[in-house]
């Protein structure tokens, strides 16, 4: 039991010894502002009743009546010497965050005051006492309870006594236990315990939920008995006569012989069960001075409160009027209490002394730890498991650094209880310490041949990515501490990213871990949160060694791109440090709060684009694109990779079903327009779906055909003539036959079980006009073709630009259109009219189709000069031909990027001319060779070579008459 049990039943005692409030205990120190004498607000406090009493000349106040014009004078007096404020005043003011104190009825010395008394003459309670009505406990003289409030005829007497009251008298109330209040005023009062406790309310507080009720904290004064009931509506009110007498007791000869043998016999029944407990606590040390301070007549009813007895004995202590019969009443409960107390010690193990705890000492408490249950094998397996964990840190491999924070942290846990909240965390914590893999690591497979066949085994192309890992690999045999590289794959989805991370870890012979960083917007979840905090835990980092259980994993930290930024904490700044090879060595989690080497593990990051990934970041990583598939890529992985794999899934075998080359095509060029093979791993799912459906309905007729031939055999085969009737045929007929296998997938198996096709090749039909062009533009799905459409109409020379574009792409159609004017003498371009000023009454309209794609960038400039040269010319754009690049207003074309994607976006819409900027040539690398040979490609360094590029014989420039020489 904890010390608090015995603090909160001593504490009106303990406070006349120390000066300590006598009402406010620890937990109503903190329930909320006080406030003035009001009706309650919800989940506020409404504030302790400050007890008035009299000045230091005016003696001891009288509780019989007293006016409430005395109580306030009184109340001024004490409210100036105490330097407080008006606890019930009338102007309802708000009052301080803290509980004011509730003020002794006397100006005795509080040692020799047990509740309230009189140095001079005996105090008398008044004679008519609001009934408080209560089942929960007893409440003896002496003692403090705190009672629920939510009855009807209760709750009237707070609102209408206590909540409204300005006297002192008003605080006063009968409290009569072992009696129910009625639910409602309707119904009659039930018959009253005739014997109460005279209280004073020291604190109310008030709440509407879940429903209106009260909480009182309450003092017992005295004993009384109900002469008659006077009122019962709204609430309560009886006539009573006082039974004890509340002044000081004289601690005299005459008493003690009175009381003889019986006092000194309760008195060392008392201190036997006191220093039976653990004197260190501050609780137990208290209650044990009282016992020489208080007058022993007054002590009967302080221990019963104290000691563990039931609502019944209470009563029976109560009733119990005579002091002697108080006495013999009360020693058997502390007999009892010291042999349960000495059975305990004897069973008890022995512990150390910071574990010891106060037994018993609440009544509302029950004995729920009983030597030999279950509990007591918890407990032994709770200690077992902190040697083992102790063990555990010993025998570690942790840095110096964080066995000190062990060791401080198990020493810390030893002497804290098991209750408390903290102990859980502290034990996580240790566990976690001591399950990373601080020098544990795995070997690297380092024979190259092998890495290199097992690359390609798993994946088709990705030559540069290859070649990346088997440099790392080569250099690992020259230098065993290298540290680990922190590569970047961006490209397209689709193209292998996420896969090619795990194959890495396979051919490292490494463990593997996936970290998905998509939407992520808390710090925390990278670095950890902070053990101060409730329900904390380490970050993903400090989580996935503890799963992997090695210091050198690969760890993938998927879409790196796509990470979130929020009040939290930006989590791409806290990345920072994990990928930095100069920090990540030295790596604190806000958890650990100790260092974590991470220089061994491998970090590949994946990404769609590094426009969002922040510069910083981006620096600390290197980069490899992981560009699209070519067409005969894509073939190749889906006879390698994908189309085994979805029989494997669909429980087909190739005996089954057949898928050629050409069919691949047709899906690859027809149904999926991607970088990426995942909508074409899609498609050959739905075929071997629709497959599956054929070879089980196949099978289950075969069983119908099985069925049929014996019938027909047992029925006899004279019937079987060369002159049989059809309807036989027929019949049998119906029962289809099984296909063939393996079942061969065409042109129109596609159709009719992908449908029609989705993209068809319209670049000819297209073209078939001026004044449009074919562009390229670079997405983070892979390339895309992109058409231009020019018109122009009579009008006021404006320019129209439609189709969702950027500012840049904007900037780009004027740098076009300028230079097209100014060039229109040279290319002889003409309006309507036939004037060289393109704009001369006439409005030009732009538009880039698939307008609800927003599009922006540069590399659009070529294209728009081609679509508007081709439109003021009457010429149409070559039909096979696509470009790209940057303009000037001087006619120069400059650089772009995405060259590889651009090409091969072309090549799958079935292109065969490519214009691109000269400074790109060196791009032409990349290309596979294989597209190389079916592009051709034409590199531009201004605008004249794009124009004769882009048109069938090239676009002629009108030659100027020769000028004559002067002879000036």
């Amino acid at each position: 039991m904890k010390e608090e049990s015995y603090f909160k039943q001593v504490d009106p005692l303990c406070s006349l010894d120390t000066g300590e409030s006598p009402a406010a205990g620890p937990r109503e120190q903190g329930e909320g502002q006080a406030r003035g004498l009001r009706p309650p607000r919800e989940g506020t406090c409404v504030g302790t009743l400050a007890l008035c009493r009299a000045g230091p000349r005016g003696g001891s106040a009288k509780l019989r009546g007293l006016s409430p014009g005395a109580g306030r004078s009184a109340g001024r007096k004490w409210r100036r010497r105490a330097g407080g404020r008006a606890a019930a005043g009338r102007s309802g003011r708000r009052r301080s965050g803290r509980a004011e104190p509730a003020v002794l009825l006397s100006d005795a010395p509080p040692a020799r005051t047990a509740v309230a008394m009189s140095s001079v003459s005996p105090i008398q309670i008044p004679r008519r006492l609001p009934l408080l009505l209560t089942n929960e406990g007893v409440l003896l003289p002496g003692s403090t309870m705190r009672t629920s409030v939510d009855s009807a005829r209760n709750l009237q007497l707070v609102r209408s006594r206590l909540l409204k009251g300005t006297s002192l008298q008003s605080t006063i109330l009968g409290v009569i236990p072992n009696t129910p209040d009625p639910a409602s005023d309707a119904q009659d009062l039930p018959p009253l315990h005739r014997i109460g406790t005279a209280a004073l309310a020291v604190q109310v507080v008030g709440s509407n939920w879940p429903k209106p009720h009260y909480t009182l904290l309450i003092t017992g004064l005295c004993r009384f008995q109900i002469v008659q009931v006077l009122k019962e509506k709204p609430y309560p009110v009886a006539e009573v006569e006082q039974l004890d007498r509340l002044e000081e007791f004289p601690n005299t000869c005459k008493t003690r012989e009175e009381l003889g043998e019986l006092s000194e016999q309760f008195y060392k029944y008392a201190v036997q069960l006191v220093e039976m407990l653990d004197m260190s606590v501050p609780a137990v040390a208290k209650l044990r001075r009282l016992l020489d301070s208080l007058p022993r007549e007054a002590l009967p009813d302080i221990l019963t409160s104290i000691i563990r007895t039931s609502n019944k004995e209470k009563l029976q202590i109560l009733d119990a009027v005579s002091l002697e019969e108080r006495f013999k009443m009360t020693i058997p409960l502390l007999v009892r209490q010291i042999e349960g107390l000495k059975l305990l010690q004897k069973t008890r193990k022995h512990k150390q002394d910071d574990d010891k705890r106060v037994i018993a000492i609440r009544p509302i408490r029950r004995i729920t730890h009983i030597p030999g249950t279950l509990e007591d094998d918890d407990e032994d397996e709770d200690n077992d498991d902190i040697v083992m964990l102790e063990r555990k840190i010993r025998t570690s491999s942790m840095p110096e650094q964080a066995h000190k924070v062990c060791v401080k942290e198990i020493k810390r846990l030893k002497k804290m209880p098991q209750s408390m909240p903290e102990y859980a965390l502290t034990r996580n914590y240790l566990e976690l310490m001591v399950e990373l893999p601080w020098n544990k690591s795995t070997t690297d497979r380092l024979d190259i041949r092998a890495a290199r066949i097992l690359l390609d085994n798993d994946h088709y192309a990705m030559e540069k990515l290859k070649k990346r890992v088997l440099e790392y690999l080569a250099v690992r045999q020259l230098k065993n501490n290298l540290k680990g590289p922190i590569l970047c794959f961006v490209g397209p989805p689709g193209v292998g990213k996420t896969s090619v991370g795990r194959s890495v870890a396979k051919t490292l012979g490494r463990e593997f871990h996936r970290i998905a960083l998509g939407g992520v917007c808390d710090q925390s979840d990278i670095r950890g949160h902070r053990r101060t905090y409730v329900g904390s835990m380490p970050g993903r980092i400090i989580n996935g060694l503890k799963t992997v259980g090695v210091n050198n994993p690969v760890f993938l930290l998927d879409e790196v791109d796509k990470l979130g930024k929020s009040l939290q904490g930006d989590p791409a700044a806290a990345l920072l440090e994990v990928l930095d090879p100069e920090q990540n060595h030295n790596f604190t989690d806000h958890y650990l709060n100790v260092a974590f080497d991470l220089s061994q593990v491998l970090f590949i990051a994946t990404a769609n684009t590094t426009a969002t990934i922040p510069p910083a970041l981006l620096d600390r990583m290197e980069i490899i694109q992981v560009p699209g598939y070519t067409q005969e890529e894509k073939i190749e992985i889906a006879h390698r990779h994908l189309i085994p794999k979805q029989l494997e899934q669909h429980g087909l075998t190739p005996q089954q079903i057949q898928i050629p080359q050409v069919t691949t095509l047709d899906i690859i060029t027809r149904y999926t327009r991607e970088a990426g093979v995942r909508s074409l791993d899609r498609k050959f799912g739905a075929i071997c779906r629709a497959v599956a459906v054929k070879v089980a309905e196949g099978q289950h007729k075969e069983a119908k055909l099985d069925r049929y031939d014996v019938a027909e055999g047992e029925g006899g085969r004279e019937h079987i003539l060369e002159d049989a009737k059809p309807e036989s045929i027929s019949d049998t007929t119906d029962l289809a036959l099984p296909p063939e296998m393996p079942i061969l997938i065409d042109f129109h198996a596609l159709k009719d079980i992908l449908g029609p096709p989705m993209y068809e090749m319209e670049v000819s039909e297209r073209l078939s006009q001026p004044g449009v062009a074919i562009g390229l533009a670079w997405t983070p799905l892979g390339g895309e073709i992109m058409f231009v459409e020019a018109s122009r109409m009579d009008g006021e020379g404006q320019l129209t630009l439609t189709g969702q574009l950027g500012d840049v792409m904007k900037e780009s159609a004027h740098l076009a259109i300028s230079w097209l004017r100014s060039n229109a003498k040279k290319y002889h371009l003409t309006n309507a009219s036939g004037s060289f000023d393109l704009l001369d009454n006439t409005d030009i309209h732009l538009h880039f189709p698939a307008g609800a794609v927003t599009k922006d960038g540069p590399s659009a400039g070529v294209t728009i000069v081609t679509c508007l040269a081709s439109l003021f010319s009457g010429r149409l754009v070559r039909s096979d031909v696509a470009m790209t690049g940057e303009i000037t207003l001087r006619g120069l074309v400059l650089p772009v990027g995405g060259i590889k994607d651009k090409v091969l976006a072309a090549h799958r819409a079935g292109l065969k001319r490519v214009i691109i900027p000269q400074r790109n040539e060196k791009d032409l690398e990349e290309i596979p060779g294989n597209v190389r040979q079916d592009l051709s490609f034409v590199t531009a360094s201004c605008l004249d070579e794009v124009l004769n590029a882009a048109f069938d014989g090239g676009f002629t420039v009108s030659t100027r008459p020769g000028l004559l020489n002067s002879k000036l």
